[in-house]
């Protein structure tokens, strides 16, 4: 079994109370995921702000011929601190994502850690180190512009 970690973090100009907000509503999901990744959220009438063990349900294009769909849980919630969402339904075998926020020096940090587990083994390991790997990097490069845009270049 292939087991990958993947961390991200980013500095965020705005009040804590305000990036928890923007982060723990579940339609911003769509904002801060780039358009080439075919994300579409299905859950209907989903709730305007996330709670534990609140079902997530969409479909994502994770590579220009495939698509999938995809549920994830709430795991754990602190508001104002962290929360988690793990798959239970999608690609991976596994994947655990911690969102973290916390106050430094006047500015937001915010931290990301996905634990993950591709599926079919030996081909997993060689999808991560082809695409996986990249394609978060991606995602979490256009999220980081998008943030930045939001938050850190308002007056």
């Amino acid at each position: 079994m292939a087991f990958y970690q993947f961390k991200r973090q980013q500095l965020i100009k705005a009040p804590i109370e305000r990036v928890w907000d923007f982060i723990a509503t579940p339609r911003n999901l769509n904002k801060i995921t780039p358009d080439s990744m075919g994300f579409d959220i299905l859950t209907p009438e989903l709730p305007t702000k996330m709670y534990k063990g609140m079902m997530i349900h969409y479909r994502v294009k994770p590579m220009p011929f495939y698509q999938t769909e995809w549920v994830t849980e709430i795991s754990h919630i602190e508001p104002g601190v962290f929360f988690i969402d793990e798959q239970r339904v999608g690609p991976y075998k596994l994947w655990h994502h911690e969102h973290h926020i916390k106050q430094v020096e006047g500015v937001v940090e915010m931290t990301d850690i996905i634990s993950y587990v591709p599926p079919f083994k030996l081909l997993g390991s060689i999808a991560n180190t082809l695409f996986i790997r990249k394609q978060l990097n991606t995602i979490f490069d256009y999220r980081e512009r998008t943030l930045d845009k939001l938050f850190n270049q308002q007056a």
